[in-house]
């Protein structure tokens, strides 16, 4: 395959061109892509890791104007997790491209099979704001390993991120491979109009049942990756201190705008008191004692716009006009879109906050005695994207595992499951379709063909017309194989 200098690239990408248009390139260009080696997809993947470190420091200036992320946040959660991806994907693609034989059942004695890795062709990858690199490029890692073309649509919110999304694109690939498409919903609605071979859209419940509708049209497949409220069990046997690092270390990282990020926690009420002692402490030693202090940590987010801080405050106001008891937090200022790290218990029945998925820096804490109550209720709610408990009673934590069910989960800690790489990464219903990551993200872009080679069977004896020796063959083989 012939590749554009970074002149000739940069160029083709500043054409004036329409969505259909470009599509159109990239299906035509697609079908050269099927008999790409493993050599030639890794020689792409190093050319993104190399111009991702390249960028590093641009990369953590427009994450810092969109929402004010600590530069070493972005290091961690932005370019970590996809350098990680492109590193186990070359050391892994020449195993996962290679076809996977399979053996004969006995109805097909005679036979040779195997599963062929065939690229899904033309992809579309939405993405959003809450992680824009890192859940723009992710997935572009699979489409690339995959063998496909793909077109990204980043998030208009967070738009120094999405720029330079662009940039880094037009500046790696010819535009024929892979390109961006800037723009607000009305451009995403055009796009998911046409008809992509695989759709990848990670994003609320709400928008990815669009997504859904809108590949039916065409019979796309698609890979959701979605939210819903990620309950956070603490048992009694729990170590507190050790719960309440991990708790604080992932829920208010990004200002507690993840999607895994724990949404509700359940605590065990004969520790509920000294837990949330413990946990108003560690927040004062991460992020400071009080709001003035929160506001000049370096290490805190911002929300990302006006709309959004407006959403997480009226689900703190909600709490409290209800009779919700601040543990922590509660300070907001508008004109900074700052919310404190808070926490929240007591809370009334009916609160927008326990049924809501938070997208920000809130934390309802409720206290339990009947571990079974939790489970029914967790399994009352739309299917969370994770579940986590913390506790040193293996029967019990067997019995959360058991009895619920989510995307993922983690023992002990919570997020990193996200950085696994031979995990698979994905929600169920409410919280998503598909998986991601490492083969399974491979196997996502790529569609597993059956090929079946005869050898020698006898399948042909069984063909018309049906004489009484071929009634008797089929008989025979349906008692026989059945």
């Amino acid at each position: 395959m012939t590749t554009k200098s970074r002149a000739d690239r940069a160029s083709a990408t500043a054409l004036p061109e329409s969505e259909l248009a470009l599509f159109r390139r990239q299906q035509a260009f697609a079908p050269s892509l099927r008999s790409t080696t493993a050599r030639e997809r890794i020689d792409k993947l190093e050319r993104l890791g190399a111009a991702l470190r390249a960028r590093q420091r641009e990369i953590e200036r427009a994450a810092a104007e969109d929402f004010g992320k600590p530069p070493e946040e972005v290091a961690l959660s932005e370019l970590f997790p996809v350098l990680h991806e492109i590193a186990h994907a070359k050391r892994h693609l020449k195993k996962w491209m290679k076809p996977r034989r399979v053996p004969p059942t006995m109805a097909m004695f005679g036979t040779r099979a195997e599963v062929r890795y065939v690229p899904r062709g033309v992809c579309l990858i939405v993405s959003p704001w809450n992680y824009p690199f890192n859940l723009s490029f992710g997935p572009l890692v699979s489409a690339i390993a995959a063998g496909n073309t793909a077109i990204l649509k980043p998030s208009e919110l967070t738009p120094s991120c999405s720029r330079l999304i662009a940039a880094i694109v037009a500046d790696t690939f010819a535009p024929d491979e892979v390109a961006v498409v800037e723009g607000n919903a009305e451009v995403a609605s055009r796009l998911l109009a046409l008809p992509f071979n695989h759709i990848f859209f990670t994003g609320s419940t709400t928008v990815g049942r669009i997504v859904m509708k809108a590949a039916a049209e065409h019979l796309s497949s698609v890979t959701l990756e979605l939210g819903g409220k990620s309950p956070f069990i603490v048992d009694a046997s729990a170590d507190l201190d050790r719960t309440v690092r991990n708790l604080v270390g992932t829920k208010f990282a990004n200002k507690g705008q993840t999607c895994v990020a724990p949404d509700l926690v359940y605590v065990h009420e004969s520790v509920r008191e000294d837990f949330l002692a413990r946990l108003k402490a560690r927040i004062a030693h991460v992020y400071g004692a009080d709001a003035q202090a929160q506001r000049a940590s370096p290490d805190y987010a911002r929300v990302v716009n006006t709309r959004h801080f407006e959403r997480v405050k009226g689900l703190l106001d909600d709490a409290l006009a209800r009779g919700a008891r601040l543990v922590a937090g509660g300070d907001t200022d508008a004109a900074s879109r700052f919310i404190a790290p808070t926490v929240l218990t007591d809370l009334a029945p009916g609160s927008r906050i326990l049924e809501e998925e938070i997208f920000g820096p809130l934390l309802p804490v409720i206290g339990y005695r009947n571990l079974d109550a939790v489970i029914r209720e967790i399994d009352a709610r739309p299917t969370p994207l994770a579940l986590y408990v913390f506790g040193r009673d293996r029967k019990r934590i067997e019995k959360v595992l058991a009895g619920t069910v989510s995307g993922g989960s983690c023992v002990n800690h919570s997020v990193v499951h996200f950085l696994h790489g031979n995990l698979p990464f994905g929600g169920l219903n409410a919280s998503g379709i598909g998986n991601a990551h490492g083969v399974h993200g491979f196997r996502a872009f790529s569609h597993e063909r059956a090929v079946l080679v005869d050898r020698f069977s006898i399948a042909h004896l069984l063909f018309p017309p049906y004489t009484p020796r071929v009634k008797a063959l089929i008989r025979m083989t349906a008692r026989y194989f059945t």
